[in-house]
């Protein structure tokens, strides 16, 4: 797809997120409610916020890229010094270089942090985004770290397969598989093999047995399911090739019990670091990420992935579209 249709597809998605933002706050609430980024207009610089020098983080795959570029570019408009580390590794890795004063924050997500940071078990994991981000807020606090509110959407782990497979096979949830597993295929990355919302929750969980599992490497996902390599891939809600013809060549199977916990992203930092950098830290990122629909974000995923652009760039498109730069 060339690079004027999807910008065009971009705006046309940033425009539908803006109204029905849009919609919903004019549903109802006091005359004081938060306009959308539409309203909101361009991100006014502070010469106050010139003396904070903030490094935001991200870790290694291409949605944190996005989401740490555009958190970046937001605070660098909003008037502060802005340095970049946008290759930190694992959670793990992050985490520890936010705790080590590295980086000031990084776009993670409630899921993983739950799971991972703090020893929550998947099903006890809140699917509601206000839930696992109060939750997520709490337990980060207790270590001097804070959390500001999550995008609208959410990112997790799916079992998917082509659609033509998903037909013959005459199934749309998870549990349909059952009976059927045992002669099918399966790709995941290599960790999925013991992760219980992979794996090892597809068998304990809901007692599927399969033919074989294979581990591959993330960008090779969707390749195994085109070449017929593999019957089943797990893939996320959010992958660039779910944009467009991808939502239909493609079929995510409902997860009917709740053990692929959906993941919101969130921008975590310290108490520190809000406290030196005041105010328009928060409100600068709360707010350009408004318009990160689930629709929003595979497209951007895609412009860097299938399209193979620049994250910086696709973060300033997305910026410029919502009306945040110039």
């Amino acid at each position: 797809m060339s690079k004027k249709i999807r910008l065009r597809a971009l705006f046309a998605l940033l425009a539908a997120a803006a109204l029905a933002v849009g919609i919903a706050a004019c549903g109802g609430g006091d005359d004081n409610s938060s306009t959308t980024s539409a309203q909101a207009g361009l991100i006014q610089s502070n010469p106050d916020n010139g003396k904070v020098t903030v490094t935001v983080g991200s870790k290694n795959f291409t949605e944190e890229y996005i989401l740490g570029e555009i958190d970046a570019q937001a605070l660098q408009a909003a008037g502060y010094k802005v340095k970049k580390q946008l290759n930190l590794g694992s959670e793990t890795i992050a985490l520890k270089a936010l705790k080590a004063g590295q980086i000031s924050g990084y776009p993670e997500y409630t899921s993983t942090a739950l799971e991972s940071f703090f020893g929550a078990k998947p099903q006890d994991v809140p699917t509601d985004a206000q839930g696992a981000y109060q939750e997520a807020k709490s337990d980060f606090e207790k270590d001097g770290l804070t959390a500001f509110p999550p995008a609208p959407y959410s990112s997790a782990n799916a079992l998917g397969t082509l659609t033509s497979t998903a037909n013959k096979l005459g199934v749309t949830t998870i549990s349909d598989l059952s009976g059927k597993s045992q002669d099918l295929s399966l790709y995941g990355s290599p960790q999925c093999r013991a992760r219980i919302d992979c794996l090892l929750g597809l068998q304990k969980d809901y007692g599927l047995q399969f033919k074989s599992f294979t581990p591959v490497d993330i960008g090779l996902r969707y390749t195994v399911l085109d070449k017929g390599q593999a019957d089943l891939s797990i893939l996320f809600t959010s992958d660039a090739q779910l944009a467009g013809a991808g939502a239909t060549k493609y079929t995510l199977l409902t997860d009917d019990k709740h053990i692929l916990t959906p993941g919101y992203p969130m921008f975590v930092t310290s108490q520190d670091v809000v406290d030196q950098a005041g105010p328009d830290l928060e409100s600068t990122i709360t707010e350009v990420q408004k318009n990160l629909d689930l629709q929003t974000i595979r497209e951007l995923n895609a412009r860097v992935d299938i399209d193979k652009q620049q994250p910086a760039d696709v973060a300033h498109e997305y910026l410029k579209a919502s009306g945040f730069v110039q």
